[in-house]
């Protein structure tokens, strides 16, 4: 397998392994929020807010992996 071929493929796990996680997390944690408002709807910007943040910092998981991805291919 030449060099280039394994660049391609590195690229394609890292961001592909990468996005796996933040996606299901986000899902979980939709899933939780709508649960949680269905139980309490008083609570609503309580909930949302920290919905939101936490959905941030799953979100950056993916980021950094697609900076590793980008990395991998451009050197």
């Amino acid at each position: 397998m030449s060099t280039d071929a394994m660049k391609v493929l590195a690229t394609a796990l890292a961001i592909g392994l990468g996005a796996i996680g933040p996606g299901i997390g986000i899902g979980m944690i939709g899933a939780k929020a709508v649960e949680a408002l269905g139980r309490n709807p008083e609570a609503q910007s309580s909930i949302t807010t920290n919905m939101i943040l936490a959905m941030a910092f799953a979100e950056a998981v993916a980021i950094y992996a697609l900076v590793i991805a980008l990395i991998i291919k451009f050197t």
